[in-house]
C-alpha cells in the first residue's frame, strides 16, 4: 500500500507530538502551541484519512463518528499516558539517574499502556458491530494500527535504550 502525503503528515507530527517534548530540555511555550495547533490539524487529517480509507457511508457515518470521536478520545488518554512513560524516561536518561527500580517501573507501564490500547481497540470493535460493516471495521483498525505502527518505529528510532 503506498503511503499518501497526508499519511506521512500524521504520523511525523505524532511522532514529533510525543517525541520532542519528551527529549527536549527546555521546551519553549511558542513550541507547545505550535504543537497544539498542529496536533488540531491532525486530528482533522485522521479523520479526513479515517473517512477516504474506511469508505463510510453517510448513512453508516451517523451512528460512526461518535463511536470514532469516543475512540479518539480514549486513546488520548492512552496516548498521555505514554508520553508521561516517555517524559519519564527522557528525563532520568538526560539527568544519568535511571535505576533497577525506575527501568522495572517504565517497563512495567510500558507493557501496561499496550495492555491498555489492546483492551480499547476490543471495546470499541464490538460497539462498531452491527454499526458498520465487519469488513469497514478491520479496515478502520488497519488504519490505527498503520499509524500507530509508524508512531511506534519514529519513537524507537528517537528514543536511546536504557543506560
Amino acid at each position: 500500500m503506498k503511503r499518501s502525503a497526508l499519511g506521512w503528515l500524521v504520523v511525523v507530527v505524532l511522532a514529533g507530538a510525543l517525541v520532542a517534548p519528551a527529549l527536549a530540555q527546555a521546551p519553549q511555550q511558542s513550541s507547545t502551541t505550535n504543537m497544539e495547533i498542529l496536533a488540531q490539524k491532525l486530528k482533522a487529517d485522521k479523520k479526513l484519512l479515517v473517512a477516504q480509507t474506511v469508505g463510510v457511508t453517510d448513512e453508516e457515518g451517523k451512528a460512526f463518528w461518535p463511536i470514532y470521536d469516543a475512540y479518539q478520545a480514549d486513546l488520548q488518554k492512552i496516548n498521555a499516558r505514554a508520553k508521561a512513560t516517555i517524559e519519564g524516561y527522557a528525563k532520568d536518561y538526560n539527568a544519568g539517574t535511571m535505576t533497577d527500580a525506575k527501568a522495572s517501573a517504565l517497563t512495567n507501564e510500558a507493557i501496561a499502556v499496550e495492555e491498555a490500547l489492546v483492551a480499547l481497540k476490543k471495546t470499541y470493535v464490538a460497539k462498531l458491530a452491527g454499526v458498520i460493516p465487519a469488513t469497514k471495521i478491520a479496515r478502520y483498525i488497519q488504519v490505527e494500527n498503520k499509524v500507530r505502527a509508524q508512531i511506534n518505529y519514529e519513537l524507537a528510532a528517537a528514543i536511546p535504550f536504557v543506560k
